[in-house]
């Protein structure tokens, strides 16, 4: 009896989507995907992540409704060669997108503007995420930072973006308004999808919490007196300001009643560390291979599909590429080099991978074709254990970001999150191990190592 009446159930189910083509419809939709990106925010700077003072309502909701990993890392603490690892699913130094600009001292005049549109090109040498959504049937909308060239390179339907090589086309220009001046434009664009009823890619990457830190009062005035100085109540109220903006955003798409199919992915493009004393970050944070510059939260939320759950496991932003392809049952590229997480998402499965890995150069380019030339460190992640190791490239920019530090600097995560110990000198085996995934991971032809 039992099994005739799963039996009648399903015919049942088949002669209603057969019936009706709106169930039908519904039953095979695409998820609309929402990229919400943080701009220089430290890993620690919320709610959810246990902060004393820094609110974050909206952010915290929405983590708690997530697939959450505590333990997110960028490969890369700068924020272009960030986002272009998170679009393209690959390391700098295979999509040569090592830093933020040609380097002035190397590239001058006429020069200059080739450079700068070399260094764009790279862009058209992959499927970025944008271009492969739209040939899916997406529509794609561009709002915020964005380095390469108009938001059309990139693949987006949409934007905000002109890019270079148009006058003040760098950082991301008329995008960067977004959040700061409302949200009128990201509205605009999820009526027209709506309208047209396609499925929607939203990378909605305002210029929150970066400088100008200039927050309006009612957030300043929550921090003032709780944190002595200015400067850091700045930051504070500026990250808040950003999360008031993303929760503009999810309540907008609540309000069409989308959210159950909708995938939000939430992370931040670098870390920083407000120094007390000044305006600028603070040493070990933005553009620096430690925790401070490269660790960030990186959650999924998928209410209608995937149930909340707070991950243990290490996790890099380059899996998010193999994700989404598997979520939208898209063959997987072979040589990307993260991981599809949807098995831990849907079902809680273990991740059997448990070792990341990173690098970084200097902000600016002194060879477009070699990434070793600005190479200062490579980075391991296996387990708790954190093995960086110093190289001998030009630095060009932001020297107080780039400590040169002699020989090998071992760290245990977990009893150590600030990296304060260096632990090197007591496991040398450990320290050969992870020497040897380091090569294996990235080909050294002549970089020197301090």
């Amino acid at each position: 009896m039992f099994k005739r009446n799963i039996f009648s159930a399903e015919i049942l189910l088949i002669f209603a989507l057969l019936l009706c083509p709106s169930l039908q419809a519904e039953a095979s939709k695409q998820p609309n995907i929402v990229f919400l990106l943080s701009d220089d925010q430290s890993y620690g700077d919320y709610s959810f992540m246990g902060h004393e003072h820094i609110k974050t309502p909206h952010l915290d909701k929405l983590a708690k409704e997530s697939v959450l990993f505590k333990r997110g890392y960028v490969p890369v603490a700068l924020c272009r060669p960030s986002i272009m690892s998170m679009v393209t699913g690959h390391y700098p130094h295979t999509h040569l997108v090592t830093g933020n600009d040609p380097s002035r001292d190397i590239y001058k005049n006429e020069d200059m503007a080739k450079a700068k549109a070399k260094l764009i090109s790279n862009v058209d040498r992959f499927k970025v995420l944008p271009k492969l959504l739209v040939e899916n049937g997406y529509l794609a909308h561009q709002s915020g930072k964005w380095w390469e060239g108009s938001y059309k390179r990139g693949g987006f339907t949409h934007g905000m973006t002109r890019g270079f090589p148009e006058k003040g086309g760098r950082h991301g220009d008329d995008g960067l308004k977004i959040g700061r001046d409302g949200l009128k434009e990201v509205e605009d664009f999820m009526d027209l999808a709506q309208k047209e009823e396609k499925p929607f890619f939203l990378f909605y990457a305002p210029f929150l919490p970066h400088t100008p830190h200039n927050p309006p009062d009612e957030y300043l005035n929550k921090y003032k007196d709780k944190v002595e100085s200015l400067h850091v109540a700045k930051y504070y109220a500026m990250v808040e300001w950003f999360d008031e903006t993303c929760g503009q955003v999810v309540n907008s798409i609540e309000r069409r009643g989308l959210k159950d199919n909708t995938i939000f992915v939430y992370l931040t493009d670098n870390g920083w560390i407000q120094r007390e004393d000044s305006k600028a970050y603070a040493p070990r944070s933005k553009q620096s291979a430690n925790e401070g510059g490269t660790r960030t939260p990186i959650f999924f939320t998928w209410a209608g599909k995937w149930k909340a759950q707070d991950r243990p496991e290490l996790m890099t932003s380059l899996d998010i590429y193999p994700t989404l392809c598997d979520v939208l049952g898209l063959d997987i590229p072979s040589d990307l080099p993260g991981i599809s997480l949807v098995s831990a998402c849907e079902k809680g499965t273990p991740i059997k991978r448990n070792t990341i890995f990173g690098e970084s150069n200097a902000h600016d380019v002194v060879d477009l074709d070699d990434p070793e030339k600005t190479l200062l460190y490579r980075w391991v992640i296996q387990g708790n254990w954190k093995l960086l190791r110093s190289y001998d490239g030009i630095i060009t920019k932001y020297h107080s970001s780039h400590p040169k530090i002699v020989g090998p600097q071992l760290f245990n995560l977990k009893k150590d999150p600030n990296e304060n110990k260096n632990l090197a000198s007591e496991n040398p085996e450990l320290v050969k191990k992870l020497d040897a995934k380091l090569n294996d991971w990235y080909k050294l032809k002549h970089a020197k190592v301090l």
